[in-house]
């Protein structure tokens, strides 16, 4: 037997449990891990609250988390890895649990932590996919809504490094970091958008919300086409004719090994705000539905 954060049912964070469970058998092409790091993101608490009941409903116990890095434990049949692998990737069942399953898992290189890697899936991905789906080009201007928090955070490193120009909204707390990864930013909050247009006098090309803070009617007049827009966060896209994306990012896994690669080289920073035990998973959440946090926050097993 091992331990796992599990829920029985929907509600605030106190219905996360730490219970024994049974360690998963990996299947065809999985490998099951020993889970050292466990990354915390918003659907996790989305699923939790049961805010996700009618997309997503949950078979109780739930296991709750997307990303994990670890140590593989076991293979299945068509995985190419062994064991004593260090590895990184998303979970199929769950990752805030002592051992977890991965279907695809990506070489963690030696210079990455633990904890950046697990924080590195789902933000990377997501950020990553994002610009591809915004067909974000060298020489354009890209507004990123919510840089501060770690989506945005890593949108805006992968866009630089793309040689596009950033205007950025952040927080009075985050404009200096965000600053410093080369972007103008602005502070987000009444008058935003006189200040974004004083940041970026030529226009913006495409804007990046990542914030869901009801921004989308002033984004689309920025860009000048509701196709220009893309939300993660606005449930509201639709009546703006703007795209929400959601999903995975390359499933084959290609893309995560590069963001792997560039955050072991420095290339990519990704912003671990703290780590908790995994008995504290209750107050990880909590902590992030408060946004307590500037960065990702991180379970160890």
């Amino acid at each position: 037997m091992s331990k796992a954060i599990a829920f029985a049912e929907y509600g605030s964070p106190d219905v996360l449990r730490l219970t024994e469970v049974t360690p998963p058998e990996p299947g065809p092409g999985q490998v099951r891990i020993r889970v050292r790091a466990a990354s915390v993101n918003p659907f996790d608490m989305k699923i939790r609250s049961g805010r996700m009941a009618t997309a997503a409903p949950a078979h109780f116990p739930v296991i709750p988390g997307l990303d994990a890095a670890g140590i593989v434990d076991a293979v299945g049949e068509g995985a190419h890895v062994a064991v004593g692998d260090e590895v990184l990737g998303s979970t199929p069942g769950g990752s805030y649990s002592e051992y977890a399953l991965l279907d695809r898992p990506v070489a963690k290189p030696s210079a990455l932590s633990f904890e950046a890697a697990a924080s590195l899936v789902t933000v990377g991905q997501t950020a990553q996919r994002v610009l591809a789906q915004l067909g974000v080009e060298p020489g354009q201007t890209l507004l990123v809504h919510g840089a501060g928090g770690s989506v945005g955070f890593v949108a805006v490193q992968l866009a630089v490094a793309h040689g596009a120009t950033i205007v950025a909204t952040a927080g009075e707390h985050d404009l200096e970091r965000v600053t410093a990864l080369g972007a103008t930013t602005v502070r987000y909050g009444d008058g935003w958008v006189d200040r974004v247009k004083a940041a970026a006098p030529n226009g913006v090309d495409r804007v990046f919300d990542t914030s869901g803070a009801g921004v989308l009617a002033e984004s689309v007049a920025l860009a000048g086409d509701s196709a220009k827009v893309i939300t993660i966060a606005d449930m509201s896209a639709a009546e703006h004719g703007v795209r929400f994306s959601a999903g995975g990012g390359d499933q084959s896994g290609v893309s995560l090994a590069e963001l792997a690669r560039l955050a072991a080289d420095g290339k990519l920073t990704i912003p671990v705000w703290r780590t908790y035990p995994l008995a504290e998973a209750a107050q990880a959440q909590a902590d992030l539905e408060a946004r307590r946090n500037h960065g990702k926050a991180v379970l160890i097993p």
